[in-house]
């Protein structure tokens, strides 16, 4: 049972309505938006260390995100530089970071990603977790780390459906995908020449002249003289 940090009683600035579009929910849009871009440094950033600008306060834990700065971890009393900005809180669990549901779901589309019930709250995992060994009857696991889960999710974390769901990656496979088989179409022509060539060689070149080397006879003695000819 994992069990979350006990929370610091923080007063956290509910995200802007108009920060609210839900990135990654399978609309008409997503053919022109991208993952919003304070996602990237959340999912980099290193939580949990000490605050170097309040080192000498009680609570100097840097378990804050602001995602109009993404300048990385705040602690409860850099809050106060970032008044009027969406603020987010991070926790963790058996040593890993995570968040709640209903905290990141107002920004993110997080259909897909397994949840987890823990202190009555729901939470999701930032990152992958990797499973070094399956257990016996795994039937589903993630796409990306393959941690198994369960039947009804696609991803373990939220790292994980941006991995595997990004249109930048969905492009550089599709352009892999595109240059093999661009590679196995020349290779196949150029074989096709190649085995084109050898057959016209071979059609042209002329059969083995016979061999001209000349048979030993039986020596005949001329009529007249000593002249011996072979025939």
């Amino acid at each position: 049972m994992m069990d979350i940090d006990e929370e610091t009683s923080i007063t956290v600035r509910e995200i802007k309505p108009k920060s609210r579009r839900i990135i990654g929910g399978g609309g008409p849009e997503d053919d022109y938006d991208e993952w919003p871009p304070c996602l990237t440094p959340l999912l980099q950033t290193r939580f949990f260390g000490q605050c170097k600008l309040h080192a000498d306060a009680h609570k100097s834990e840097c378990n804050m995100f602001c995602l109009d700065c993404m300048n990385g971890a705040l602690c409860s009393l850099c809050l106060s530089y970032h008044k009027d900005h969406g603020v987010i809180q991070i926790r963790r669990s058996s040593y890993h970071d995570v968040i709640r549901a209903s905290e990141i779901q107002r920004l993110i589309d997080i259909s897909g990603i397994q949840t987890y019930i823990i202190n009555s709250a729901r939470i999701v995992f930032l990152n992958e977790r990797p499973q070094p060994r399956l257990g016996k009857g795994v039937t589903n696991t993630c796409q990306v780390c393959h941690r198994s889960l369960l039947p009804s999710f696609t991803f373990c974390s939220l790292g994980c459906k941006v991995v595997r769901t990004s249109r930048r990656r969905k492009k550089i496979c599709k352009e892999a995908d595109e240059s093999e088989g661009e590679w196995l179409h020349a290779t196949n022509v150029s074989n096709g020449s190649t085995d084109y060539k050898k057959q016209q060689q071979s059609s042209f070149t002329p059969s083995t002249p016979p061999s001209l080397a000349r048979r030993n006879g039986v020596p005949h003695r001329a009529p007249m003289g000593d002249l011996i000819i072979e025939y």
